[in-house]
């Protein structure tokens, strides 16, 4: 059996008035992340996590910002996609881990339902995705509620 590792990190500038999606689940802010796709935080990192550990580049290789086609596109979809392709090349994923870093909104009470729908978009068992929030205790661009950064870790193994 063969194993790889790969790591993802994202980050996104809030803005007032537009959506905040984390994991495919739309969470109740009142501002939102910034991006040419609906700036999922955590799709992000998945999908540049699976994509290192398979060797197949990044997230703006494959879906570039600079693409019409890609404009407003729900990142479940980019997660998907790169689930296909990881499987492609013969990969599974064996487990991900994900941290999300913001002062606000709380998302605790929400894990659950982003781990749920995760796993229904990745093809897997709920218990191969693991997430998890933490503050940057009012430090730095996240502390001032200026975005929002995450940071995912993905094991793919392949018979």
């Amino acid at each position: 059996m063969k194993i790889r590792v790969g790591q993802g990190y994202d980050v996104h500038r809030w803005v007032e008035g537009r959506p905040c999606i984390l994991g495919g689940v739309e969470i109740p802010s009142e501002k939102g992340p910034l991006g040419h796709s609906d700036a999922d935080v955590v799709c992000h990192v998945l999908c540049d996590a699976l994509l290192g550990a398979a060797n197949m580049r990044n997230i703006g290789y494959h879906f570039s910002d600079k693409d019409p086609l890609w404009k407003g596109v729900a990142s479940t979809l980019l997660l998907k996609k790169v689930m296909e392709m990881i499987r492609e090349a013969g990969w599974e994923l064996a487990n991900a881990d994900v941290t999300v870093i913001l002062d606000q909104p709380k998302l605790n009470p929400i894990i659950p339902a982003i781990k749920d729908n995760l796993a229904l978009v990745m093809g897997v068992d709920v218990d191969q995705i693991s997430v998890k929030a933490t503050t940057s205790e009012g430090l730095g661009f996240v502390g001032r509620a200026e975005g929002i950064s995450a940071m995912a870790v993905a094991l793919i193994q392949q018979d």
